[in-house]
């Protein structure tokens, strides 16, 4: 009886991710071949940036030209699992038209919205409703301020309908083109290594250093000077003006006082690497005003592997520990996205024995951030894929149990 529940429920939540999938193979192709593009056009004429349609006409001919074959073509390939099924003889194997079924609530809510029945879009078009958004961008489930990117930032991303497994696996979670990306400790091996793939990826790169003089990229064979902004630890406030500039801040620096445990060396440890980093996060957040600011705008911290593991030097443990409890703590009510970078050892100024490249994990860091993990471990050990999730999880609900943010 348990084993026939299990079967017949995996059928069915199968056949809707097997459509689900279609779905958004479909969105994807009808951006990269033109006669579906030519289609699929009509939907991207329909909104203004708060979502409000252009006219009623074009929002109903965009329902019959995208929405209703995108459905069609959705109900066509749910037959599928269900006629292979029903052919191998599995018990209940009819049950993987559950597919078809949910995709036919698909068909009829763009017909209705495609004539124009009454409340059809307020019921069935959710993620184009107006008004202020309540939530940040999904992270597995598509709301309003995820797909209001794939409008407004860059229509070469963002794909996914309802779930947005399919976005993950294509690397288009997260687009990074024409983001303004500011990173600090832009002068160490890391930081480095971060504004070249960035620039690689299409951002605007900022370099955020304490050291003087200006930073430079070597892109193909020459020195390509960037934007670069001194600053010293102590004086965050005096970058507020820029960091309003900024899309995504990178919070990259510390330091690292190895065996060092005298009273100068706790301060200095504990204001680089976790009273900097926490005022330079709560400056960003006062930058985040606007429905855009929620979706563009993202904070990502390298705590560093110390919040789980040992690295031989007590201090850097303490002090990043620390930082990663802050982050925990000031995520529940973020006004933004923000990722922890947990990272394992990599051969550094401050780590001259890391195992790691500084290029291989600054790679790593940025695949993972395209595949919107909001916590993007880097590191040979296996035991950290375990050990930090599920230390994560229980903090973030102490967090939560105990604390409270503004009402």
């Amino acid at each position: 009886m348990v084993f026939s529940i299990i079967t017949a429920t995996t059928q069915i939540l199968g056949s809707i991710l097997w459509v689900e999938i279609v779905r958004d193979s479909y969105h994807a192709l009808a951006h990269h071949w033109t006669p579906l593009y030519r289609l699929h056009v009509w939907h991207h004429r329909v909104f203004r940036p708060d979502l409000s349609p252009v006219s009623e006409a074009i929002y109903r001919k965009a329902h019959w030209y995208n929405d209703i074959p995108e459905a069609l073509v959705m109900l066509t390939f749910s037959l599928i699992p269900g006629i292979i099924l029903m052919g191998l003889n599995v018990t209940n194997g009819w049950m993987a038209w559950a597919g078809s079924l949910y995709t036919l609530t698909f068909v009829a809510g763009a017909i209705a919205r495609g004539l124009g029945v009454p409340y059809a879009d307020e019921l069935t078009d959710l993620t184009h409703r107006q008004g202020d958004f309540v939530s940040l961008p999904g992270d597995w489930f598509v709301n309003r301020p995820y797909h209001w990117r794939h409008h407004f930032d860059n229509q070469k991303a963002y794909y996914s309908g309802t779930l947005t497994l399919v976005d993950k696996l294509m690397g288009t979670a997260l687009s990074l083109k024409g983001k303004t990306i500011g990173v600090t400790g832009a002068s160490g091996t890391l930081g480095r290594s971060l504004l070249q793939h960035l620039y690689f990826s299409g951002a605007k790169v900022v370099a955020l250093t304490s050291q003087s003089g200006g930073i430079t990229l070597e892109i193909e064979g020459e020195e390509l000077p960037i934007t670069t902004l001194n600053w010293q630890v102590g004086n965050e406030a005096a970058l507020q003006e820029e960091l309003a500039k900024i899309d995504i801040l990178v919070i990259n620096h510390g330091i690292n006082v190895h065996q060092e445990r005298t009273p100068e060396a706790i301060t200095k440890s504990y204001e680089i690497n976790a009273f900097s980093c926490w005022r330079l996060i709560e400056l960003f957040f006062e930058t985040v005003k606007t429905n855009e600011d929620k979706v563009r705008k993202e904070v990502w911290v390298n705590t560093s592997e110390a919040e789980v593991n040992p690295a031989i030097s007590p201090l850097y443990e303490l002090s990043k520990r620390t930082l990663g409890d802050l982050v925990t703590l000031r995520r529940l009510d973020a006004p933004c996205v923000v990722r922890k970078l947990i990272l394992g050892p990599f051969k550094s100024n401050l780590n001259p024995i890391g195992i790691m490249s500084a290029d291989w994990v600054a790679k790593q860091i940025i695949k993972g951030a395209k595949s919107d993990n909001r916590n993007i471990i880097v590191t040979i050990n296996p035991l950290t894929f375990i050990a930090f999730p599920v230390k994560e999880f229980f903090v973030s609900l102490y967090f939560k149990l105990f604390s409270q943010g503004k009402s």
